[in-house]
């Protein structure tokens, strides 16, 4: 495997030979190629809207005692809800829900995503769709605050 592949793979969580197809349609350019997995990963998770998704977590998140989130995030497998990439998203989800103080489900997935404001929470929540092949999203959230 050569260094780009190495690099693209720890950056984009990509396989590869999705690495490899995009370096190569990419000229080389590592940066090209991200944008290339970014972009058809963004495609697959579009594919995967419909499916049902009937196992999730609800996470509680408190900040300084004085802000909480109750958070309902749905996947559609036990196994993914097991994992460190779900639990890690709707653990960030849940501090964004505490900085922005967003109304509703749609005004949080329209938001610039507090730890990257380069991408929106649904962009966020789309990456790791396509990286896990499940249907994902934010059912419902409650932020309580003193």
């Amino acid at each position: 495997m050569t260094d780009a592949i190495i690099k693209l793979r720890e950056q984009t969580g990509a396989g590869v030979m999705e690495c490899k197809r995009a370096l190569d349609e990419a000229k080389g350019n590592i940066n090209g190629a991200v944008k290339i997995i970014f972009e058809r990963g963004l495609a697959r998770a579009e594919k995967k809207q419909g499916r049902s998704t009937g196992s999730g977590l609800i996470h509680a998140y408190v900040h300084n005692d004085r802000v909480g989130v109750l958070l309902d995030v749905r996947c559609e497998t036990d196994f993914v809800v097991r994992s460190d990439l779900f639990r890690e998203l709707v653990h960030n989800i849940a501090l964004h829900i505490a900085g922005t103080d967003p109304s509703s489900v749609e005004e949080l997935l329209a938001q610039p995503y507090v730890k990257d404001p380069s991408m929106t929470v649904e962009e966020l929540l789309k990456q790791l769709i396509s990286k896990v092949g499940e249907n994902m999203r934010i059912e419902r959230f409650t932020r309580y605050e003193i």
